[in-house]
C-alpha cells in the first residue's frame, strides 16, 4: 500500500463489506439513471405534445414522471442506507484499529507526542473520515454518475453540439486536477491546526491547577487564540480555493451553454434539429451545472477527508512495541531471579542513560536502587517489563532472556506500583481487579487487605462498588497509592517494582503506605526505586546509581560505614 494512496488505505478496510457496497452501487446507478431521464422528457413534451397536440402522449409523460420520481425515491433510500451502513462499519473498524495500534506504540513515541495530538487522530480525523465515507463520497459518486449519464444523453441527442461541449472539458479537468492538489494540502493544514487546538485545550485543562496557581489564564487564552486563528486561516484558504474554482468552472459552462444556444438555434432554423431536441439538450446542459457545482463543493471535503486518512495511516505506520518475534517460551511461571548482563541503554542516539549495568538478584530478594534525579533508576525498572529494549546487553529472568518470553505473559508476572498512581474511572473493585476478568471478590478483598486499604473501603456506604471518579479524584493520595498496591499484588506477581511509590506522599501517609508495601513485598523479588531513603533501609541490598553506573552496593549499615555518596545523601536527608 502506498503512503500517498489514502483511498486505497480506506478501501482495504471496505473489502469485508463488499456485498453491501456493490448493492449500494447498483442502487446508486439506478437512482442516477432515473435522475437523468426527466430532461429527455422535455423533447417529447415539445415535439410530441405541444407541436403534435397528442393528448395520449401527454398522459403517458405525466404518469412516467410520477413513476420515475417514485422509483428514484426508493432506489435513493436503499443506496444511502446500504452505503451508510457499510461506511459506518468501515469507520468503526478503522477507529478500533487506530486505538488498538496507538495503545501498542512504543512508550518513547507516546511520551514524545502531545496527548491532545494523539486524541485528535481518534476524534477529529476519524470524524472527518466518517463524513467522507458516509456522506461526501456517496454524494460525489452520485453526482459523477449523474454527470456521465447526462453527457451520454446529450451525445445521443446531437453529437455535433456535444463536441462543442467537449472542447470545454479539458480546461475543466485541468482546473480540477490543479485544485485537488491545493485542496489536499489545505485540508491537511486544517486538520493539523485542528489537532493543535485540541492539544492546547487538553494541556490547559489537564494542568488547570498549575494555570490557576500561576494566574496564567490570559497566556493560555493567547495560546488557544493563536491556534484557533491559524485554523481559521487554513479554513479560509481552503474555502477561497473552492470558491474560485467553482466560479470559474461555472462561467465556462455558461459560455458553453451560450454557444450551444447559438449553434442549436441555427440548426433548428435550418431544420436539422427539432425544437424539442434543442430544449432537451440545453436542459441537460443546465442540469449538468448542479452536479458539477456539487462536485466542486465536495472536492474540498473530499481532500480534507483524504488528508485525515493520510494522518490516520501515518499513525498506523508508527512502529508498535517490540513484538514477540523471538518468543520461545510458551508459558511463563517464574520464580523471580533477575539478572542484568552488561546492559547499556539510550533513549536517543549518543545520549547514554545506562552504561554496562550488571546485576544479579536472587528470587525473593529485596533490592533498592537509589541515586540522584536523572541517574537512570526508573529506566532500570522500565527495562524489566520491556517497556524499552536495551541498546545492548541482556536481561534474564530465571536464566531466560526476557525477549524469549511472550510479552503479555511476562508482564502478568510483574507487579508495578508507580509514583504517579493513575486510577481508572469506575468502582474500587474494578480498579483493584483491573485487567483480570475472572477475579472474584475474595481475591479483591485479599489484595485490599495486603494493601492495608480494606478497613477504609468497608467504611464506605457502597464498599467495593463505590465509584472513585476519574483518576481517583475522590480519594486521598495515600488511598490511591494503596489501591495501586492492591492492583499490583492481586495477580500474585513474583516480581514487584516500586518506582518512587511514596515520594509524592507526606511523612505520615508514607509510613502508612510503607506498611502496606512491606506486606506486599513478602515472598516476592522486589525492586525499590527511591529518592527518599526512608523506604530502603530494610532492603537486602542497596545499589547506588550515578550517571548510569552503579558506584556503591551493600546494606544500609554497610553503606553508612563505608561513607561516600550514599552516606552523604543520607546525611543531607536526615541532617546527620
Amino acid at each position: 500500500m502506498k503512503k500517498n494512496s489514502p483511498l486505497i488505505f480506506v478501501l482495504s478496510y471496505a473489502k469485508k463489506y463488499s456485498v453491501k457496497l456493490i448493492l449500494a452501487m447498483l442502487f446508486m446507478l439506478a437512482s442516477s439513471g432515473l435522475n437523468v431521464l426527466p430532461p429527455y422528457l422535455f423533447k417529447s413534451i415539445v415535439d410530441d405534445v405541444l407541436i403534435s397536440k397528442d393528448t395520449f402522449m401527454l398522459n403517458m409523460i405525466c404518469i412516467s414522471i410520477v413513476i420515475i420520481f417514485g422509483l428514484k425515491a426508493v432506489t435513493t433510500y436503499f443506496q444511502r442506507y446500504l452505503m451508510n451502513e457499510a461506511g459506518q462499519r468501515v469507520v468503526m473498524d478503522i477507529r478500533i484499529a487506530l486505538y488498538d495500534h496507538m495503545q501498542r506504540m512504543s512508550l518513547k513515541k507516546i511520551y514524545a507526542s502531545r496527548i491532545g495530538e494523539l486524541m485528535s487522530r481518534i476524534t477529529g480525523d476519524v470524524a472527518t473520515l466518517q463524513n467522507l465515507v458516509t456522506s461526501t463520497f456517496v454524494d460525489l459518486m452520485f453526482n459523477l454518475v449523474t454527470f456521465c449519464g447526462m453527457f451520454a444523453f446529450i451525445l445521443y441527442i446531437n453529437w455535433k453540439l456535444t463536441c462543442l461541449i467537449i472542447l470545454v472539458l479539458p480546461v475543466v479537468a485541468f482546473m480540477l486536477s490543479f485544485a485537488a492538489k491545493r485542496l489536499r494540502k489545505a485540508g491537511h493544514n486544517v486538520q493539523e491546526h485542528l489537532a493543535d487546538i485540541t492539544a492546547t485545550a487538553q494541556e490547559a485543562f489537564s494542568a488547570i491547577r498549575v494555570v490557576r496557581s500561576f494566574a496564567t489564564e490570559d497566556e493560555e487564552l493567547e495560546r488557544f487564540s493563536k491556534a484557533n486563528h491559524e485554523n481559521f486561516t487554513a479554513l479560509l484558504q481552503a474555502v477561497s480555493i473552492q470558491g474560485i474554482l467553482a466560479g470559474v468552472i461555472e462561467e465556462f459552462l455558461i459560455v458553453a451553454l451560450a454557444i450551444v444556444f447559438w449553434f442549436g438555434g441555427q440548426s433548428v432554423i435550418n431544420g436539422t434539429l427539432t425544437p424539442g431536441e434543442l430544449i432537451s439538450f440545453t436542459g441537460y446542459i443546465a442540469f449538468m451545472v448542479q452536479p458539477i457545482r456539487s462536485i466542486m463543493n465536495q472536492m474540498n471535503t473530499l481532500q480534507t477527508g483524504m488528508a485525515s486518512a493520510e494522518r490516520i495511516y501515518e499513525m498506523l505506520e508508527v512502529p508498535i512495541e517490540t513484538p514477540d518475534v523471538q518468543a520461545k517460551v510458551e508459558h511463563v511461571k517464574i520464580s523471580g531471579a533477575v539478572k542484568f548482563d552488561n546492559v547499556y541503554f539510550s533513549y536517543d542516539e549518543g545520549q547514554e542513560v545506562l552504561s554496562g549495568i550488571n546485576l544479579d538478584v536472587k528470587a525473593g530478594e529485596k533490592i533498592a536502587i537509589v541515586g540522584p534525579t536523572g541517574a537512570g533508576k526508573s529506566t532500570i525498572a522500565d527495562l524489566i517489563p520491556r517497556f524499552y529494549e536495551p541498546t545492548s546487553g541482556r536481561i534474564l529472568i530465571d536464566g531466560v532472556d526476557i525477549r524469549d518470553y511472550p510479552l503479555k505473559e511476562l508482564r502478568r508476572q510483574i507487579g508495578i506500583v508507580p509514583q504517579e498512581c493513575v486510577l481508572m474511572k469506575g468502582t474500587i473493585a474494578f480498579n483493584i481487579a483491573y485487567g483480570l476478568k475472572d477475579a472474584d471478590m475474595n481475591k479483591i478483598i485479599e489484595a485490599a487487605e495486603i494493601a492495608d486499604i480494606k478497613s477504609f473501603i468497608e467504611t464506605l456506604p457502597e464498599k467495593y462498588e463505590a465509584e472513585i471518579g476519574e483518576r481517583g479524584v475522590t480519594l486521598s493520595g495515600g488511598q490511591r497509592q494503596r489501591i495501586a498496591i492492591a492492583r499490583a499484588v492481586i495477580r500474585d506477581p513474583k516480581i514487584l517494582i516500586l518506582d518512587e511509590a511514596t515520594s509524592s506522599l507526606d511523612i505520615a501517609v508514607e509510613r502508612q503506605v510503607q506498611k502496606a508495601l512491606n506486606q506486599a513485598m513478602k515472598g516476592r523479588t522486589s525492586f525499590i526505586i527511591a529518592h527518599r531513603l526512608t523506604t530502603v533501609r530494610e532492603a537486602d541490598k542497596i545499589l547506588v546509581l550515578k550517571d548510569g553506573k552503579f558506584i556503591q552496593s551493600g546494606t544500609h549499615e554497610e553503606l553508612l560505614q563505608a561513607g561516600g555518596f550514599y552516606a552523604d545523601l543520607y546525611g543531607m536527608q536526615f541532617g546527620c
